[in-house]
């Protein structure tokens, strides 16, 4: 798995928990998802991601799938 890859697992992860989270204990869970959300759109732009820094440094590979 790419560090790319690993990024949007994590993502959509931790949106799906957060949309549980907040449907069946608070409502205040749902700052995730959005908090995750605006990461992704400013990535998208800026392409500074914390999350790739880190996963690169815990050895995770980069380039092309194939």
């Amino acid at each position: 798995m790419t560090i790319d890859r690993a990024v949007l697992a994590f993502a959509g992860t931790v949106v799906l928990i957060s949309l549980v989270l907040g449907v069946y204990v608070h409502a205040n869970w749902f700052w995730l998802t959005a908090f995750v959300g605006a990461n992704l759109l400013q990535s998208s732009f800026t392409g500074f991601c914390p999350l790739a820094i880190i996963l690169k440094r815990l050895g995770v590979r980069e380039g092309a799938a194939f």
